[in-house]
């Protein structure tokens, strides 16, 4: 159902009320070991392995009763997150911050997996020429539901195009379809390097034109506001299962939002 002018009209200030009024249901303090909900965490297979699953361990250890449910991306994901149906969203498209806070977890490179006795490798360069790199066919990857392709974009803003032998829309799936073919597939580094160790592949560096991007946490503005969202929302972002001690003598936290 479509909104009237009037309800448009209320919206905001009502979002604003809500995000609010919603500290009043908040505890003084916040303590991670006393949390007991489940959050929704919008990510490709890519985020899992580069975000969520690094602090995972860390998570259980100072927040036991925390659950996590991730969803894959969606057309309406935003709405989601503004109706309070998604928590948290991770990915590297460039944020809209009029339509939520954004934080940054980190910069990432690309890389280029292939199989060990490949052509390419026999020159015993660590890093392909762009030239060489739209010479053999390729594995990509598209995301979500608008089939975005980091690739594909850095291509056409220099008027390139690839080959493309297989198009597939998850990390985990891709390495398994180079097998004993001439195909490349291009990868953040995060995942290439792992996916290079566990099937057996090589790894080289993408050429220069294909550029790196950031990766953000995205969160609604209620949120903000709200401890354990912020709480969440730093564990992601540290990175690091060293910070478990500093973890557990957590209280009311902060969250650091880009402008």
């Amino acid at each position: 159902m479509a909104l009237t002018q009037r309800g448009a009209e209320l919206a905001q200030p009502l979002e604003a009320w809500l995000a609010t009024t919603s500290t009043l249901l908040q505890p003084a303090t916040f303590s991670p070991a006393t949390l007991d909900r489940r959050f929704t965490v919008a990510a490709s297979d890519y985020g899992v392995l580069s975000v969520l699953s690094p602090m995972l361990p860390s998570i259980q250890a100072v927040a036991p009763a925390c659950r996590i449910d991730v969803t894959p991306y969606s057309e309406d994901m935003f709405q989601k997150l503004a109706a309070g149906e998604i928590d948290i969203i991770v990915h590297g498209f460039n944020p809209d911050q009029a339509v939520a806070h954004a934080r940054p977890l980190f910069q990432e490179t690309q890389s280029v997996i292939l199989r060990r006795d490949h052509p390419l490798l026999s020159s015993g360069a660590t890093a392909l020429s762009f030239h060489d790199y739209l010479a053999w066919p390729h594995i990509a990857i598209s995301i979500g539901a608008a089939g975005y392709d980091h690739v594909d974009t850095c291509l056409a803003e220099l008027s390139a195009r690839r080959q493309v032998l297989v198009r597939v829309p998850y990390f985990y799936a891709a390495p398994d379809l180079i097998g004993g073919s001439d195909a490349i597939l291009t990868m953040p580094s995060r995942a290439a390097n792992r996916f290079a160790n566990l099937h057996n592949l090589a790894c080289l560096s993408a050429p220069d034109e294909i550029a790196g991007f950031g990766y953000w946490a995205l969160v609604h503005e209620r949120s903000v506001r709200d401890a354990a969202t912020q709480w969440l929302t730093d564990m992601l972002a540290s990175g690091q299962p060293d910070l478990v001690a500093q973890a557990k003598r957590f209280a009311t936290p902060q969250l650091g939002l880009a402008s």
